[in-house]
């Protein structure tokens, strides 16, 4: 199982690192993952795309995460799923899963929302803003800037 979309983060020359001051050379720091001179690219993201989420999507999302975690060299990459789903059950089925995956991202959350609301789901709504509340559950325009951290 392959993420549909990774992020990869490019290493830093040492003059970049030294630029403002002395700290690394061939002697100093000679294992660090961040440097260009010791590695490939760090990957920064996994994101798997899932237009809808049904039980077997969210089960290859959650073993795309499991493998990043349990094979990883170095810092855990950012593990999210991009959906359009609309019925919260089924997202919960993976936002609200053991931390394999950091958040859910939706393309249209806030419609989402507010077709909840017209609609008088309150269940469903009450399952929404918990894991919107609990950062389980996220807007496409916030995947941009979690993923500059």
């Amino acid at each position: 199982m392959t993420p549909d979309i990774i992020v990869t983060r490019d290493l830093i020359e040492d003059s970049k690192i030294n630029q403002n001051e002395f700290l690394v050379n061939e002697f100093i720091s000679t294992l660090s993952s961040l440097r260009k001179s010791n590695h490939l690219p760090l990957l920064h993201a996994s994101i798997s795309c899932k237009w809808t989420i049904r039980s077997d999507r969210a089960q290859n999302a959650r073993s795309e995460g499991l493998n990043l975690v349990r094979n990883r060299k170095g810092r855990l990459p950012h593990v999210v799923v991009v959906t359009g789903e609309p019925t919260p059950n089924r997202i919960a089925s993976i936002a609200l899963g053991t931390g394999e995956i950091d958040c859910v991202y939706h393309f249209a959350l806030y419609e989402l929302e507010k077709a909840l609301q017209n609609l008088g789901y309150g269940d469903s709504l009450d399952l929404f803003h918990t894991m919107v509340d609990g950062k389980r559950l996220k807007d496409i325009s916030d995947l941009p800037l979690d993923l500059a951290i």
